[in-house]
Order: structure tokens, then sequence, then C-alpha cells
């Protein structure tokens, strides 16, 4: 007959593994806080364009990280200047989404507007047929939102390469933009409500990891914990032969 017996463990092996166990465990409950954190988040600016309208010249300092503003501006377009971010796909077709500088009649620093999406088959040598901006004084109605995320990109600056109006660009750096139009930014974005009148998609999601996919780390974390209690028990049973 086969019984199993276990070897003592070590005083090293027992506290590595327990220690391994509660970081896995701790990532684990952090990831779920976040995925929380990012539902949060997304149902807030989800109802951001459902919200009242504030008027933008009334707000002081930079709105809290989970809260977006819709508020109503007037002021200018900068109507010669503009930027494209490239190798945006939405429902399978590649576009750019469409930046513009806006001057608002409170003075400051320039406000950064986002038109919206439109698809652009990328001929060579040829811009996308954009809707002209106005050129007299308009009033925008918007979500005042963060910049959006740009991730890994390499080839560094590609707007100082540029001579011609609107410049093409894979990131919408605040820092560049500012540096290319020589004038500060404000330090959130406009993301303009939605206009059927417009060729423009506007539809808006914030640049964030989503709810589901923290959670798929979490049960990651987990699953390492569970995996690391394991090992520990195979590595010290063993079997005696009576």
């Amino acid at each position: 007959m086969t019984t199993q017996h276990w070897r003592r463990p070590s005083w090293f092996a027992l506290l590595l593994t327990l220690a391994s166990i509660a970081v896995f465990v701790r990532l684990g409950v952090w990831q779920l806080d976040r995925g929380a954190e990012a539902q949060r988040l997304l149902a807030a600016f989800a109802d951001a364009p459902k919200a009242a309208i504030e008027d933008f010249a009334a707000m002081s300092g930079v709105p809290s990280e989970n809260r977006f503003p819709h508020v109503r501006v007037r002021g200018r377009f900068l109507a010669d200047r503009g930027w494209l971010r490239d190798e945006q796909v939405r429902n399978g077709t590649l576009g750019v989404e469409v930046y513009a500088p806006f001057v608002p009649t409170d003075g400051g620093a320039i406000l950064l507007v986002d038109r919206g999406w439109i698809a652009w088959s990328h001929q060579r040598d040829t811009h996308p047929e954009l809707p002209l901006l106005p050129t007299e004084e308009t009033t925008l109605v918007g979500v005042y939102a963060p910049y959006p995320g740009n991730g890994l990109r390499v080839g560094g600056n590609a707007l100082t390469r540029q001579t011609s109006w609107p410049k093409l660009t894979l990131a919408i750096d605040a820092k560049e933009i500012a540096a290319d139009l020589g004038r500060p930014l404000r330090p959130r974005v406009l993301l303009l409500d939605a206009d059927s009148a417009t060729n423009f998609v506007r539809e808006w999601t914030p640049s964030m990891m989503s709810a589901e996919r923290h959670r798929g780390y979490a049960v990651q974390w987990f699953a390492f914990a569970v995996v690391a209690a394991a090992i520990f028990l195979l590595l010290h049973r063993k079997k005696a032969q009576e």
C-alpha cells in the first residue's frame, strides 16, 4: 500500500511561498479595484454628453480626473492650422481623428478641439476632404476631457518635419502641439457633441484600460497564487511504500 508523507519545508521555502502568494493576491485585488474605478469613469464619461451644459469661462482650474464637464465655449478657430491623428480605425475602416486650435473669447491658452473621426483612403500626397472651419466667432459645445493616450511610438516628433497644414501625426501630444503652434494649450481637449449635419463621426470613449481587461489580469494574478501554493505542496510531498 502507498501512503503519502510530507517533507518538512525549510523556513526559506515556506516564507518565500507565503510571500509570493501574498503578493499575487494583493496584485489581484489591486486589479479588481482598478477595474471598479475604470467602470465608474466609463459611466461618468458616458453620462457627460447628457449632463447640463456649463459655462467654460466660469470653470476654475482643471476638473478632477473622474469628472468630464459638458461645456459651452465661445471663440474663434485658427482655421489655417490643424492636426490629423493617423491610423484611427472605426468599424474596420481606416481614417483620421481631426483636431483644430480654438481661441476662447476669455483669452488665455489655446483650446484643442477634437472635431471627430473621418474616413481617409491614405492616397499619396493628399489630405482628406474636411468640412471647412467657420472663420467668424462661434459657439462650441462638447465634453472637456483629458488628452488621448498615445502609447509607445517611434520616430520622434513628426510635426517638425512637415510644412503644410493640416499636419499628420500618430500622437496628440500637448507639448509637441503647443511647440508646433507656438502658443500654450489648455490641459484638456474639447470633444464636440454629435452633429448629424457634419461628416464627422463623434463616438467618444476615454483612453483607458477597460474594466474587463483589469478583471482578466486579476484572474491571472489569483491563478499565480494558486499555482505557487500547488508547487509548494508538490515539492514537499513524498510517497512511502508500506
